[in-house]
């Protein structure tokens, strides 16, 4: 924690605080927290600016506080539009998806309001539903079924809003919708391109024999490859699909064998749920050899690290000089690896372990 325009004493001051208050775990990052508010107010800066960043502090912690009971349980987040209608079958498509993934031991996430939040919620249930809804003039309450255990946190801004629908999920669903949820699916599609969030399952799900997301494809296909914006195979990581089944099967089957990453230096660790054989990795080896920089695809222990941090240290492990360059086409092996013989023969109930910051 250093800044050279906080005076040393107030940075002893407010380690002196912690310690009055009872904290002693992750000192420095809760220190960083108040010396940066110190420092705000040494800037100048403007009274609007301390407005937002109050306001998203303090909407995070009421978010991370929602959601902390629930941390060992996987859970999907289904977007899509307030305006569909209960009539709608892309809501009867929803509630049954979101009761499905309710009977595998998943819980749903949503933004909490109606159409298709509405949908998602009632088909998880209550027990089985989070929401994190947004202030709007139109739009101001939870729907009832979240709102009915008040498990639900309102949010000010869109920005923070999206950042806790994102980052608790192990899996997304986007249901055809207006511009908000195509910003969101669009979000999920760039931070996988970009390697900024650990890869994760992402479904594109429309009614039966529907069309909408098909039409994005087509787009894709014919504008945005051809004009050398997007790689040919940016859309492969996202299932299209109509059915239910495939779209419940692909967020959990994504768990199946696969755990967890870890980049440890300029090494890639993968943590897996079961340890592949020689022929395996050999395979794996001949199969992504090409998105290394050198070396090869080996099997590992945990790694020193990993040890101290006693991060997922039971789990057999990959290891490799993967080619950060290529991050976006990590989905490819991780399916791989989870259609090895030596993968579980189902995805486990238990949630995908927590992704690192």
């Amino acid at each position: 924690m250093t800044d050279s325009t906080i005076p040393p004493e107030v940075t002893e001051d407010v380690r002196r605080l912690l310690a009055d208050a009872g904290i002693t775990d992750d000192t420095e990052l809760v220190s960083r927290i108040l010396v940066t508010g110190v420092g705000l107010g040494l800037d100048d800066t403007s009274r609007l600016d301390l407005k937002i960043t109050s306001a998203a502090l303090s909407e995070m912690r009421l978010a991370f506080r929602l959601f902390a009971p629930y941390r060992d349980i996987p859970k999907v987040t289904v977007f899509g539009s307030a305006r569909t209608r209960p009539d709608d079958p892309l809501y009867t498509t929803t509630v049954d998806l979101a009761r499905e993934l309710a009977r595998r031991g998943w819980m749903v996430v949503t933004g909490a309001g109606p159409g298709i939040m509405q949908a998602a919620a009632e088909g998880a249930g209550a027990e089985h539903s989070l929401g994190v809804s947004i202030r709007l003039p139109f739009e101001e309450k939870p729907n009832a079924i979240v709102g009915a255990n008040s498990r639900n946190v309102a949010m000010k801004y869109f920005f923070t809003r999206k950042l806790m629908l994102v980052k608790e999920s192990s899996g997304f669903v986007c249901m055809p919708g207006g511009f908000g949820t195509l910003d969101e699916m669009f979000e999920l599609l760039t931070l996988q391109q970009t390697g900024k969030a650990e890869p994760t399952p992402i479904v594109l799900l429309d009614e039966p024999g529907g069309h909408f997301w098909r039409g994005l494809q087509q787009f894709a296909d014919e504008h945005l490859i051809p004009s050398g914006v997007i790689s040919p195979d940016d859309l492969d990581r996202v299932l299209v699909t109509d059915s239910v089944e495939r779209a419940a099967e692909e967020v959990t089957g994504f768990w199946r064998n696969y755990d967890s990453l870890r980049w440890i230096g300029q090494r890639l660790v993968l943590r897996l749920r079961a340890e592949p054989t020689d022929a395996e990795v050999a395979e794996l080896n001949e199969r992504f050899g090409h998105l290394l920089t050198t070396g090869r695809i080996e099997r590992s222990g945990p790694r020193r690290r990993e040890v101290q941090d006693d991060d997922r240290v039971d789990l057999p492990r990959l290891i490799m000089s993967y080619n950060q360059f290529r991050v976006g086409q990590l989905f490819h092996l991780i399916r791989a690896v989870n259609s090895l013989a030596s993968a579980p023969p189902a995805a486990p109930p238990a949630a995908p372990s927590q992704r690192r910051a």
